[in-house]
Parts: C-alpha cells; structure tokens; sequence
C-alpha cells in the first residue's frame, strides 16, 4: 500500500519506482493461452505491476503483454515469477526493446532545446 501523499506504485512492487525523465527497461511478451480463458487471463496479466498494457491479437500468438520497469532485473519478477505464472498462460517468448522509434518520440527529441 503506497504511503500518504504518494501514488500508486509504478513498477514491481519490490523495484523502484519509474520516475519521469528516467531510463525504462521495455519488454514485449508474445502469450500463448487456453482458449478458453483469452479475457480472463489478459486481466490478470493487466492487474500486474509492471505490467503497462496487454493486447489481444490475430495470428500464432492470443496476447501481447508490454511489461515497463526501471531495471533490467525488475523483468524477471514480473515475467517469469507473475505472469507466466497466471492461470491459462501455455507459454511466453519475450522481446527485450533496444530504442524506440515513434513519431511522439521523434518529436519531443526535435523539440528539445528549442523552445522559443
């Protein structure tokens, strides 16, 4: 439970915290799952800390979760030790992000510095 003043935590709940302006470790989980249980089990996944977004998807995988947190170690505890532990979860392949590259990327990086 966060402390008086403070928000809801934004990383795992043993890591620290992600703070505006600092590096973030982005990771893109490819989720197999029962059938069954597609709904349920991406709201599960989305209730995880660390965990930013999950999406249903075509094609040879049922889920893409983006897990976002502070240190590369943080994604062992949210990956391996929470979500691939969510009940209908089959199996996960994980994709560590080097860079991004989006056009609200390419613009606040244009836009720094030159402020009028």
């Amino acid at each position: 439970m966060a402390a008086p003043g403070q928000g809801p935590p934004t990383g795992p709940q043993t890591a620290q915290p992600i703070r505006k302006g600092s590096h973030v470790v982005t990771a893109f989980v490819l989720i197999k799952t029962d059938a069954s249980r597609i709904p349920e089990t991406a709201e599960e996944i989305s209730a995880i800390a660390g965990i930013s977004e999950v999406y249903s998807v075509t094609g040879e995988w049922d889920l893409i979760a983006i897990a976002r947190v502070a240190k590369h170690e943080d994604l062992a505890e949210v990956i391996a030790d929470k979500l691939s532990k969510v009940r209908g979860v089959a199996h996960t392949t994980t994709q560590i992000a080097f860079r991004a590259y989006s056009q609200h990327d390419l613009d606040a990086a244009f836009a720094l510095g030159f402020e009028q």
